[in-house]
């Protein structure tokens, strides 16, 4: 397609679009179903959905309201729906998305503040009831001026290495079905950290009595969908994590069920 000046014309659309249009979603008041502002906007082949939301804030409408601070996915804080999809807006380049629109949108599962911005309070109280911290009464920080120092092999570390890279962007919880349908349910990002700390051998602790963790509304409500994994900017496999918690937790349901049997069978010998 040729041009007014003879010169063939850039595509809005593909590697070689100059420029698209983005669809943001608008909302001051939770439970409004607000609306979409679309702003047309010039982008480079480096350009992020980040970049162009900070593009838009500054010289389009700056009473957009989003949440950003690292601008290289370690944050977490800039995880939104683009194009329907859980994703973080740093972390997503516009031209990988091979439209030339492109809508942003409040990750679903997450109560509403403000356009872009979600509250984070719920999804973090998820988080701190599986303590998620080392747990070892040998270590005495408050009396004992002395560093504690615990050794670990590699492959102690690989066991939980992967889930430790987790940084709380909430994207999974977005995609999860099962949060969508049960806010008691903990998430997947919750249950993984829990065995990501449970299968730390400097952890002496056991989180598997948690109410949270193996109840009617813990990880046994998990579908195994997949959709958490999917969605991870980091690799973590939270659907991994939530499996490999099952199997432990079953693994002790059964000995102490043996414990149980043989403690009564002491108690009550048969007699012929």
């Amino acid at each position: 397609m040729l041009g007014t000046n003879g010169k063939r014309a850039k595509s809005k659309s593909g590697p070689g679009m100059n420029s698209v249009t983005m669809r943001i979603y608008r909302s001051t008041e939770e439970g409004n179903k607000g609306r979409f502002d679309s702003f047309d906007i010039p982008i480079q082949r480096w350009t992020t959905v980040l970049d162009a939301l900070l593009y838009i804030k500054a010289y389009k409408d700056s009473s957009i309201g989003i949440r950003y601070s690292c601008r290289m996915a370690s944050c977490g804080s800039c995880g939104m729906k683009i194009n329907g999809k859980p994703r973080l807006a740093c972390y997503t380049n516009v031209l990988e998305l091979d439209s030339s629109e492109i809508s942003c949108e409040p990750m679903s599962n997450f109560p509403v503040l403000r356009d872009l911005v979600t509250d984070f309070s719920q999804f973090l109280n998820h988080h701190r009831n599986m303590k998620p911290y080392i747990i070892n009464p040998e270590i005495d920080l408050r009396d004992n001026p002395q560093l504690s120092e615990f050794l670990q092999n590699p492959t102690d570390a690989d066991k939980f290495l992967q889930f430790s890279y987790c940084i709380k962007c909430g994207l999974c919880y977005s995609a999860c079905p099962t949060v969508a349908t049960d806010t008691k349910f903990p998430g997947p990002q919750a249950l993984a950290q829990a065995y990501r700390y449970s299968a730390d051998t400097r952890d002496a602790g056991s989180r598997y009595g948690l109410t949270s963790i193996d109840s009617r509304h813990g990880l046994w409500r998990c579908h195994f969908s997949g959709s958490c994994s999917k969605v991870c900017p980091k690799g973590v496999d939270p659907a991994l994590g939530i499996q490999l918690l099952r199997g432990n937790i079953m693994s002790i349901t059964k000995r102490h069920k043996k414990i149980a049997e043989l403690k009564q069978h002491t108690r009550n010998p048969q007699t012929d």
